[in-house]
């Protein structure tokens, strides 16, 4: 069997990653810049505006999407066994079967539930 690429081999986890800086730089680090360089220049620019966000959200969803079919994709690899990885080891089965707690001959009687007695109306 031919060794395959790296690239091959780790995209998925390449495009998870990528995509995680990107959401973070663009909703966290690059407000914060833009924060600081409106008090540097001290002039208000304006609030930052995530690039990401612009056009309904288009990157986010397309980006889920890839990710998704991805690791759908991965799944469906394992569960066929085409995987290039080493398989994943299996549960060793016991040579005996593991006993389990006795259970009693009979069932222990619960003592029995004492009703409040009423008491009589006074005779007139």
């Amino acid at each position: 069997m031919a060794e395959e690429d790296w690239m091959q081999k780790k995209w998925r986890p390449a495009m998870g990653w990528t995509y995680m800086i990107i959401c973070l730089l663009d909703m966290a680090v690059f407000p914060i810049i833009w924060s600081l360089a409106q008090v540097l220049t001290k002039q208000p620019i304006s609030q930052w505006m995530p690039l990401t966000l612009q056009g309904a959200g288009l990157f986010h969803i397309a980006m889920g999407a890839v990710l998704g079919i991805a690791a759908f994709g991965r799944t469906q690899e394992k569960v066929a066994g085409a995987s290039s990885n080493i398989e994943p080891p299996k549960a060793p089965i016991p040579a005996a079967p593991i006993p389990a707690a006795p259970i009693p001959a009979a069932p222990i009687p619960a003592a029995p539930i004492k009703k409040p007695q009423q008491e009589e109306p006074p005779a007139l």
